[in-house]
Parts: structure tokens; sequence; C-alpha cells
């Protein structure tokens, strides 16, 4: 028989909610003024009544000079040109692919708007078309970039660079878009062995490092060897310290991932999740960000 854990209410301390990037946030709630300041601009997730910034959704007041916006808690992706989103093929249609990105509309992947395997870059025949399952079908996940957004918010992808394409071993981590940090890059190539795909759309894909880039694939090329022990184990111990971070609705970027892998390491994968674990590698974690910024 599996052992099975019990667990007695325990008295916690909570997280000292001032330590945190930027100093104390200021939380508000559908209908919260803002501020009565009439010099401010009107950002997403506000609006005007009698001179009264308020807030339309509940999550974090951003202020960038005079422009002041409300980014949202729990909110649905919306796309921005340049984005790097992981996403799953869910219908093959006429010259485009149907791809779930956890925004409101699934997002469009057009036959013109790839590389063929071998990293070919030209037009696409009527061939091509018909071998679209060949290349991706239903149910495979892809990194792509966002390349424009139609005018109902639905947003056009590409994977015009060999970097881009259909995933092969990995594990995802459904996170809220809020969470991940806008970088210059979101492929990570972390130490411990293992990288990540930061999708902006709140979808992260962490996988094996592979030992050597194969460009001649195009990225339509999938490598079904057995993941050794210790990668599975890596991978394992990195889902749930993202997990762990997204509990203490902390930011996810390349650092933070890595400083709260570390401070897991002296407990087993499975201990991670326990809520006393948890709080103490996310301080750890998120001190070491604080003694990095000063």
């Amino acid at each position: 028989m599996a052992a099975v854990t019990m667990r007695l209410p325990a008295v916690r301390a909570p997280l000292d909610s001032g330590a945190r990037r930027g100093g104390e946030k200021h939380l508000v709630a559908p209908g919260d003024t803002i501020t009565t300041d009439t010099g401010y601009m009107r950002g997403h997730g506000t609006y005007v009544e009698d001179d009264k910034l308020i807030a339309s959704v509940a999550g974090v007041v951003e202020r960038v000079n005079k422009l002041v916006c409300v980014r949202a808690l729990k909110a649905r992706y919306n796309g921005e040109i340049g984005d790097i989103v992981v996403g799953r093929i869910t219908e093959v249609q006429q010259k485009r692919w149907k791809v779930e990105t956890n925004s409101r509309l699934d997002s469009v992947l057009l036959l013109s708007s790839i590389n063929l395997p071998g990293g070919e870059l030209r037009r696409k025949s009527a061939e091509d078309e018909l071998a679209m399952r060949d290349y991706l079908q239903e149910g495979d996940l892809i990194s792509a970039e966002v390349q424009s957004i139609f005018s109902d918010g639905a947003v056009s992808l590409h994977t015009r660079s060999l970097k881009y394409g259909k995933l092969a071993q990995g594990v995802l981590v459904q996170v809220s878009p809020s969470l991940v940090k806008r970088q210059k890059t979101h492929f990570h190539d972390l130490p411990c062995g293992a990288s990540v795909i930061l999708g902006n759309n709140g979808f992260i894909w962490i996988y094996p490092t592979p030992e050597q880039k194969d460009d001649e694939a195009g990225g339509y090329t999938s490598n079904l060897e057995p993941v050794p022990l210790s990668d599975r184990e890596v991978i394992s111990r990195l889902r749930n310290c993202i997990v762990a971070l997204v509990t203490h609705k902390m930011m996810l970027f390349d650092t933070s991932i890595l400083y709260c892998y570390e401070a897991s390491l002296p407990h087993q994968i499975k201990d991670i999740l326990k809520p006393e674990v948890t709080e103490e590698i996310v301080l750890e974690a998120r001190q070491r960000l604080l003694d990095l910024e000063g």
C-alpha cells in the first residue's frame, strides 16, 4: 500500500509582504479609486468617472511616469507583437493551424508563416498544404513568436526562426501570464542541466538541454529517445519550484527559478510542495533576489 501523509492544521508566519520587488504593491479591486489627480493618463484596467481614476479589474497598480494601469492578477493572455509563446495545436485548417495560447480566441499559425523542414524559406505549394499534418498535427506543442494581432484580438504567430517550432519531450506548466517577467530572451539554458521556455502567455516548457543544436531539422523532428532519470529528476524539481513561486505570486524569470531550484536542493522533490517547505525555499530565493538588487 502507498504511504499516506496526514497533515494537521498549523499556524504559519505570514510572508513579509513588504519584501517584494519595488517595495509594497498597491492592490485594488474593481471600483476602487486609484487617484483623484487629473494629471494622470488612463491605462489598461482603469476608467475615469467624476474626475476619478477607477480600477476596472482586480490587480496591481503600475505607474510609468503619468500613465497608470492595473495589471490583473488573473487574466487571459493579451498578445503583443514580438511576444514568445508556447501553444498547443488544436485544429488543422486550410493553409493554417489553430493554436491554443491561453488567450480569449485561438491563435492562428499560417502555412506561409513557418519554415519547412531543413529551414527552407520558399513559397508554399499545394503539396505543402496536403502535407500539413506531417509538420504539425492536433496535440503538438510549439514555440512561436507573435507576428501580428487581428482586429478581433486574435493572435497571428510565426515560426520563421530555427529556434521556434515543434517541441519534443518535456513538461508543460501553466501559470498566470501576469507572473511571467518580460525579458530580452525567454529561452534559457539553466546550469542545472535543463532548459526552459518562459512563454509570455503563461505556458512554460521545461525540457532537457540538448547536447547539440540540430539546425538541419528546421524544428519539425521530435527527439523521442528515452530521457535519463537524472534529467527527469531535474525537470521535476524545476517544475515544483515554479509551482512554489506561483503559489507565492513571485515573478518568473531565469534568476528567480534558478535561486528557488538551488534553495530546494536539500529537500526531496516530492516535499517541495509541502506548505512549510514551499515557504522556506521561496523566502530564501526572495532574499537572494533582494540582496542581488541591493
